[in-house]
């Protein structure tokens, strides 16, 4: 099957996704992680997690090696996440050192009622909207599909910008040597 037209990429080839979660809610982060399934069957995305990990070998290489190429990375917030000191300190710093210097983006997925907003990660506009968690909708399956598409919306926004700031610093300089 042919991609569509307009399919998201980077130069490099398809955006990376990084999803940061609490194994405890490894269920939660399943829902919207399949939502993207289609996102990656046609190559603008390319998701990774923990469980991707090969055994035998060394966890903490592959972790840190996927977090600090992720163009997009996912914090799934619940009380399990912010308990997780690996969570929370490790990845969830270098989600945020990531941010501040604009080499990722970054976005809060709420999974389950916590107080993720008084943390550092509650400057970031978080999913799905108006901050309700996924457990307390009606229907999960609608608002996994919410929260992917709110991914997918984001992803493009910055990337529009990114190719917009580009061309713009590309006009200064064609203009400044003329």
């Amino acid at each position: 099957l042919d991609a569509p037209p307009g399919l998201l990429r980077t130069s490099a080839g398809p955006i990376e996704i990084f999803f940061s979660y609490a194994h405890e809610d490894e269920a939660l982060m399943d829902t919207v992680r399949l939502q993207l399934v289609v996102r990656e069957r046609i190559g603008e995305i390319v998701k990774w997690h923990d469980r991707m990990i090969p055994g035998g070998d060394e966890w903490r290489h592959h972790i840190d090696e996927r977090i600090q190429r992720a163009h997009v990375i996912l914090l799934f917030m619940s009380s399990h996440f912010l308990a997780s000191r690996y969570c929370y300190e490790i990845e969830g710093q270098i989600a945020l050192d990531r941010h501040r210097l604009r080499t990722a983006r970054v976005i809060p997925v709420i999974l389950r009622a916590c107080d993720w907003t008084v943390t550092p990660f509650g400057q970031l506009q978080g999913l799905p909207r108006d901050g309700l968690p996924l457990t307390q909708w009606d229907d999960r399956d609608q608002a996994s599909l919410e929260i992917a598409r709110s991914v997918m919306d984001s992803i493009r926004c910055c990337t529009r910008s990114r190719l917009t700031s580009r061309s713009r610093r590309r006009e200064l300089e064609l203009s400044s040597l003329l």
